[in-house]
C-alpha cells in the first residue's frame, strides 16, 4: 500500500528520483502488457525498501474530461517500483461511524477513480469510516459487515459538497438562461441559490443501547392531519405527551411585543410568526419545561426548525406524515396539491426523517406511530 510521503526510487530498475510526474507517466505507459499484482515487503514493520509489482485495471474506459488523477489507468503491463516508506510504524486506523445523508452509487459516479472499489448506499445507512487520508475519497464499509471485509471508496464531504454546489449552479444558470437577464442579475441568482443550498453529506453517530427520545416532531404538508394526530396522542396519554403552549402578543394571554422581539433577538424562540397583527411563537423554554416533567414534547413545526431541534438537548424523533395515495381515495384537487407539497418536503428534508408513514387511514397512522415511539424508547439506536 502506498502512503502519502512515500518515495518512488525506481520503475523497472530505472532510477526516477526527482523526475517529473509526466516522466513517470511515460515510463508507466511503456511497461509490458502482462497484468498482475504482487507485493513483497522486506520487513513486516515496513522498514527499508519495498518492491511492488503493479498491474493497472484496464477494464474500465474513461472519457477525456475526467479528473487527471485517473490517468494512471492508462498504464499497461507489469510495473516494478522501489518504494521508501515514509514512516516506521503502521498508521492508526480511523474508526468512526456516520449516517449517510444522500444516496450514492459508484457505478453512476464519473469522478470515482475505481467504481469496482466503491460501495453503494442510501440515505440513513450507517457506514464505518476506516480512513480519511485522501481529500476526495474516504475508505468505509457497512457498519455490520463481517470482520475482515475490505474497505470501499466513498466520496469525502468536501467532494460531495463541491459536486452538489456545481449541480445547483448549473440548474440556476439554466433557469435564468432564457429570461434575458444581465450578467450581474444572473450572478445574483446563482448566489441566492448557493445561499439557500443545504449541504448535507454524512452525520457522525454512535450506537446507544438505551436512549430516550424527548421530542416527537411531526412533519408533513399542511392539511395532512398532523394536528389531529398530536391532539389524539395527548388526549389518550396526557401523562406521557404534552404540547408547548405558544406565546402571543394577543390578549388575554398577552406578551408585550417589545419583550417578544427581545427574546427573538436572543434566539429564545424555536419559531415565530404574525397573524392578524398579533405575534405568535414557540419558546424553547416551554419545551424544556415539558422535558423536566418527564414527558415527550410533541411539535408540529416547519422543517426549518430541525436546525435548532436536532441536538442532544431536545433529542427529537422526526416522523414524516406523507400525503395519502391518490389511488386510495377520490381526488377533488386538494389531494393532488397535498401530494405535491408532500413530495417536495420529502425531497428537501427526507435525510432528516426517522420514520415515514403514508396517511391513508388516520387511525392506522396513529397506531403505527405509537408502536414506533415505544420501540425507540427501548431498542438500541444510532444517535
Amino acid at each position: 500500500t502506498l502512503h502519502v510521503g512515500d518515495e518512488i526510487r525506481e520503475i523497472n530498475g530505472e532510477p526516477v528520483l526527482g523526475q517529473s510526474v509526466e516522466a513517470l507517466q511515460r515510463l508507466l505507459r511503456s511497461a509490458d502488457r502482462e497484468l498482475e499484482l504482487a507485493i513483497a515487503a522486506l520487513q513486516k514493520s515496513l522498514r527499508g525498501m519495498v518492491t511492488i509489482k503493479i498491474v493497472p485495471n484496464l477494464s474500465v474506459s474513461r472519457s477525456s474530461h475526467q479528473l487527471s488523477m485517473l490517468k494512471e489507468k492508462e498504464a499497461r503491463g507489469s510495473v516494478t517500483l522501489k518504494i521508501v516508506p515514509s514512516y516506521r510504524n503502521h498508521p492508526m486506523q480511523c474508526e468512526i461511524y456516520v449516517k449517510a445523508m444522500f444516496n450514492y452509487s459508484p457505478d453512476e459516479d464519473d469522478l470515482n477513480p475505481c467504481p469496482q472499489a466503491g460501495i453503494r448506499f442510501r440515505v440513513g445507512d450507517i457506514l464505518q469510516v476506516i480512513s480519511k487520508d485522501d481529500h476526495n475519497w474516504w475508505q468505509a464499509r457497512e457498519w455490520n459487515a463481517p470482520p475482515g471485509t475490505p474497505a470501499s471508496l466513498i466520496p469525502s464531504p468536501e467532494l460531495q459538497e463541491w459536486r452538489t454546489a456545481c449541480s445547483a449552479i448549473e440548474r440556476a444558470k439554466k433557469d435564468t438562461g432564457g429570461k434575458h437577464r444581465s450578467g450581474a442579475a444572473s450572478k445574483q441568482a446563482v448566489g441566492a441559490t448557493l445561499d439557500q443550498l443545504e449541504m448535507v453529506t454524512y452525520e457522525e453517530v454512535v450506537h446507544l443501547a438505551n436512549f430516550r427520545r424527548k421530542t416527537l416532531v411531526l412533519l408533513g404538508a399542511h392539511g395532512v392531519g398532523r394536528r389531529h394526530i398530536k391532539n389524539t396522542l395527548i388526549q389518550a396519554s396526557p401523562d406521557r405527551y404534552a404540547y408547548p403552549i405558544p406565546h402571543t402578543t394577543r390578549p388575554p394571554t398577552r406578551t408585550s411585543r417589545e419583550e417578544m422581539m427581545r427574546d427573538i433577538t436572543n434566539n429564545e424562540y424555536l419559531e415565530y410568526g404574525t397573524h392578524e397583527d398579533a405575534m405568535y411563537g414557540t419558546k424553547l423554554d416551554t419545551i424544556r419545561d415539558i422535558h423536566r416533567q418527564g414527558k415527550i414534547a410533541i411539535l408540529d413545526v416547519e422543517p426549518q426548525a430541525l436546525r435548532v431541534l436536532r441536538t442532544a438537548e431536545f433529542a427529537p424523533f422526526v416522523a414524516f406524515i406523507a400525503a395519502p395515495e391518490l389511488s386510495a381515495m377520490s381526488d377533488d384537487g386538494s389531494l393532488e396539491r397535498l401530494a405535491k407539497e408532500s413530495e417536495l418536503l420529502e425531497r428537501q428534508y427526507g435525510h432528516y426523517f426517522d420514520l415515514k408513514i403514508v396517511n391513508n387511514d388516520i387511525e392506522e397512522t396513529i397506531g403505527q406511530l405509537r408502536q414506533w415511539i415505544d420501540q425507540v424508547q427501548t431498542k438500541p439506536q444510532w444517535i
